[in-house]
């Protein structure tokens, strides 16, 4: 699934990404692939996994930075 860091906290280690089609995930730096840093807006993909907690965003991965979507 691909989405958009609606917001990350690197401090905390959680923020929430949001898919294409609107829908809002919780995510945990132990969610993010081996060396992925995430910013807000960053263009990611990710798996949805199903927890005690609810739904969440897996296998994190960076595709395209924010600040080269600006450039665009």
């Amino acid at each position: 699934m691909k989405g958009t860091v609606k917001w990350f906290n690197r401090t905390k280690g959680y923020g929430f990404v949001q898919s294409e089609d609107g829908k809002e995930f919780f995510v945990h730096n132990t969610g993010l692939a081996e060396g992925t840093f995430i910013r807000d807006n960053d263009e990611v993909s990710f798996d949805v996994v199903e927890t005690e907690r609810g739904k969440q965003a897996k296998n994190v991965v960076l595709l395209k930075k924010a600040s080269e979507k600006a450039e665009e």
